[in-house]
């Protein structure tokens, strides 16, 4: 390990290679006779520093970060001081971005391909990890590798909240709701995506949605190279992003697209569009609901009342019908309903017989199919 973790004069660092300029007065690391800081602290450190070597190193390392931190260093600074410290490449990744910075010992960027890494801790913001520190140690990692990485990946987490708007997908639901709320005015929600790192000029989508994984985690997969920020609003989720590949969304998500050009619009659409998903289409876009969308305007009373929906709701006690009717619906041709289902073309023409007496209308008539269909949806919206 280099000498500023064994060397006999805790007060000094020798000099480091790549520094710039501005940071060699951070080779000189505070001690306890400086008085850096506050006389409980300075005693706790002399003990610790005579009880355990390895804890004197540690408190060296902790000083010198803190040193770093104190002096508003970016990210390329502090990579070519840890690799300096660690007299060993080391690296930098903010998965936000993609951008990774690798500097050799000598303090120049590392060109070569990148070899396994020795040691890696996260970047954590706000409990969400938002990049990786590592080194490349040749050889066994060193005892004080892991406290220089949780140093550097505070340090690095530090730089990225205070240079522009955080790299997290997790966001302050507050600032979020007043982007999709419809109380909001126009300057006020022009603030609010500023602060949440959206450009003036960059259109923005609302996404609803319903899922058992993290915010985050849809966020990224969504938009992993754009602005995308997403928290919670009232019992569903809110993503905010500059452009959504409905591709991209992962299995078990429920999600409804906004379409309208203003966020709060936009909103009203996505969760119009979110009651609307089923288990056989998860993701659904507003626009492509066209005059479907108006069924979300009824009256839950009268939808309720009307004879086709509480035939319908009585289906329900039959999964297997009610699944039967669905695939029917969504194909409009009982062999590819069959094909759908996995059975034989007769079996499903035996249950659609019977589930037709059931609802008292004709299946095989295109208005039945329709009446049914609609019947189908306009339940769901119920039962949301």
């Amino acid at each position: 390990m280099p000498d500023i973790l064994t060397a006999d004069r805790p007060g000094i660092i020798r000099q480091l290679s790549g520094i710039p300029t501005r940071l060699r007065a951070a080779r000189r690391l505070p001690s306890p006779r400086e008085g850096t800081y506050p006389p409980v602290v300075e005693a706790l450190a002399q003990r610790l520093s005579q009880l355990d070597p390895h804890v004197q190193g540690a408190i060296r390392v902790i000083a010198f970060y803190d040193t770093l931190m104190r002096r508003r260093v970016d990210l390329p600074a502090l990579a070519r001081a840890s690799a300096g410290l660690a007299e060993c490449a080391a690296g930098i990744r903010l998965h936000g971005t993609g951008r990774a910075i690798r500097v050799s010992p000598e303090g120049r960027d590392v060109s070569a391909p990148p070899v396994a890494a020795s040691t890696t801790v996260p970047i954590t913001l706000d409990e969400e990890e938002i990049g990786t520190v590592w080194l490349e140690r040749p050889g066994t990692p060193l005892p004080l590798d892991e406290v220089l990485l949780e140093r550097l990946a505070l340090a690095a987490a530090a730089v990225v909240e205070r240079y522009g708007p955080a790299r997290t997908t997790m966001a302050d639901p507050a600032l979020v709701e007043l982007v999709v709320s419809s109380d909001c005015d126009e300057a006020g929600r022009a603030r609010a995506l500023r602060l949440l790192g959206f450009a003036a000029d960059l259109p923005v989508r609302v996404v609803a949605v319903r899922s058992p994984l993290p915010l985050d985690r849809i966020g990224a997969l969504l938009c992993p190279s754009r602005p995308v920020k997403a928290a919670p609003v009232a019992d569903v989720g809110v993503i905010l992003a500059t452009t959504v590949d409905r591709a991209r969304f992962p299995a078990g998500v429920r999600a409804g697209i906004g379409t309208a050009e203003s966020p709060d619009r936009s909103w009203q659409q996505a969760r119009t569009a979110l009651r609307f998903t089923t288990p056989r289409r998860p993701v659904v876009d507003h626009d492509s609901l066209g005059a479907l969308a108006l069924l979300a305007q009824v009256p839950p009373d009268a939808l309720r009342d009307n004879a086709d929906v509480a035939a319908i709701a009585r289906l329900a006690d039959a999964p297997d019908d009610l699944e039967t009717l669905d695939a029917y619906c969504a194909t409009g041709s009982l062999r590819r309903a069959a094909d759908l289902l996995h059975l034989h073309h007769s079996s499903v023409a035996r249950r659609l017989e019977q589930i037709g007496r059931t609802l008292g209308i004709e299946l095989a008539e295109p208005t039945g199919l329709l009446r049914a269909g609609v019947a189908l949806t306009t339940w769901r919206l119920l039962d949301d």
